[in-house]
């Protein structure tokens, strides 16, 4: 088992997969290019023998690719292993390469979606071809899932299909998908070095929020005994301001254990200004930070039509990330930081996720690792964004995130998700397909 083909192609499929541009702006009408790119990737999977099964999603353009390989036991349940398409936009005047080059250049593919998340849609689509060639039958059935919208949170794709179509994750039980499984470097007291493996075993909550405010329009010369503009932006204030508790969940807990273990710092709950203290282990600290506690950051204001009329109607929108088990807490503080005067109502909300650091398929993941890299040590994590896991959640499925990727200790991968310049090492490409591969091979 040695991955030769796979590793061959992959660096290659990468840059092509970058190549289409599948911005995802939010709007149906200007997102382009998911139906392109989708049909070039069935077409890779059918030229070595897959039959695929090429799904618009609610609505023309939005494609999503489905391919079945089975394994040995039928009766298990099988893996679900997801990626999506499509990338959020870039500005090309901002970067250094083109950002749908594909560039390979400097020992990294460059372009838009190489670490979100074309990077592992190469390296699943290399191993599945790999596979198909080689004749090879996983422990099960591996269900290979390429998909639309997960940039706008999946309404048009992997909300959309496990609504309308259930019937393409028949029998899965567990699911990998993006953003786990890269290293993070850390000091241990000794002076050597271990890469910790943060491999996402949960999410915070994605909850777009609208507040809104009617009240009396007036001439802006008067007194006003009541401001939709004043009542909005004071509500967004408070909001804007508060600092909601920090909050231990199951994933942050083990992770900060074993940061703690390897480091030999204390980064245990009681430590004085966590969130501060997390930067000793780099740029990274701004993904953890962000799970210790729920936010609500303010994103959007809008009022008035006028300098000398008050208006009639004020709004905001406020992004929220909830930790699991906390919507309740989080929806009764708000009501609190709003008033009486400020309505709020949901126009995006995907539910918090996490599940137990533990099971075989955590044994594979952990195996994989150590086989191609000794100072591995496998550790889950909490993400403070999304993914498409929060659709497959809902049908019962247990959901992982597994992109294995060895980097650079001085890489600010974090920095890189829908940054500009947007790269992955080639190296670190070519090691996640051969832990990737080993992981399927024992799945």
């Amino acid at each position: 088992m040695t991955g030769l083909r796979a590793t061959a192609e992959v660096v290659d499929l990468v840059s092509r997969l970058i190549q289409f541009d599948t911005s995802n702006t939010g709007r149906p009408e200007t997102t382009r290019g998911e139906a392109d790119c989708a049909k070039w990737v069935a077409a890779q999977l059918e030229e070595v023998g897959y039959t695929t099964e090429y799904v618009e999603s609610g609505m023309a353009g939005r494609g999503n690719v489905f391919a079945r390989l089975d394994g040995a036991d039928r009766n298990r349940g099988a893996l679900l292993v997801h990626v999506h398409l499509d990338v959020v936009p870039a500005e090309a005047e901002d970067w250094s390469v083109h950002p749908f080059s594909g560039a390979i250049q400097d020992g990294y593919i460059w372009g838009r979606g190489a670490v979100d998340m074309k990077d592992m849609a190469g390296m699943v689509l290399a191993i599945a071809r790999q596979f198909k060639r080689d004749g090879t039958i996983p422990p099960r059935d591996i269900v290979f899932a390429f998909l639309a919208d997960e940039e706008a949170g999946g309404t048009w794709g992997s909300h959309w299909l496990v609504q309308h179509r259930p019937d393409l994750f028949a029998g899965v039980t567990e699911a990998v998908g993006e953003v786990g499984g890269f290293s993070l470097t850390v000091d241990r007291p000794d002076g050597t070095a271990r890469r910790l493996y943060l491999i996402e075993t949960a999410e915070k909550g994605l909850s777009w929020m609208k507040l809104t405010c009617d009240a009396q329009a007036g001439h802006g010369s008067f007194l006003a005994a009541e401001n939709a503009v004043t009542e909005i932006a004071s509500a967004v204030a408070r909001i804007g301001a508060h600092q909601f508790p920090l909050v231990m969940t199951e994933s942050v807990s083990e992770f900060l254990k074993a940061l703690s273990e390897e480091t030999g710092l204390d980064f245990s709950p009681e430590t004085p200004d966590l969130e501060t203290a997390l930067f000793k282990i780099g740029n990274l600290a701004r993904i953890i930070g962000a799970t210790l506690r729920d936010t609500a950051n303010p994103t959007m204001l809008e009022a008035g039509y006028k300098a000398n009329v008050i208006p009639q109607h004020a709004e905001a929108v406020i992004d929220c990330r909830v930790l699991p088990g906390r919507q309740a807490a989080f929806e009764k503080t708000i009501d609190e930081l709003i008033g009486p005067k400020v309505k709020r109502e949901w126009i995006t909300h995907l539910d918090a996720y996490e599940t137990s650091f533990d099971g075989d398929l955590v044994d594979a993941m952990n195996n994989a690792l150590l086989a191609y890299d000794d100072a591995a040590r496998a550790v889950p994590y909490m993400l403070s964004g999304g993914t498409d896991a929060k659709a497959f959640a809902k049908l019962g499925i247990r959901c992982f995130g597994f992109a294995p990727l060895q980097l650079p200790p001085e890489l600010d991968f974090a920095a890189l998700f829908h940054g500009v310049d947007e790269r992955v090492p080639v190296e670190s490409i070519l090691f996640g397909t051969k832990v990737f591969e080993h992981f399927l091979h024992h799945c």
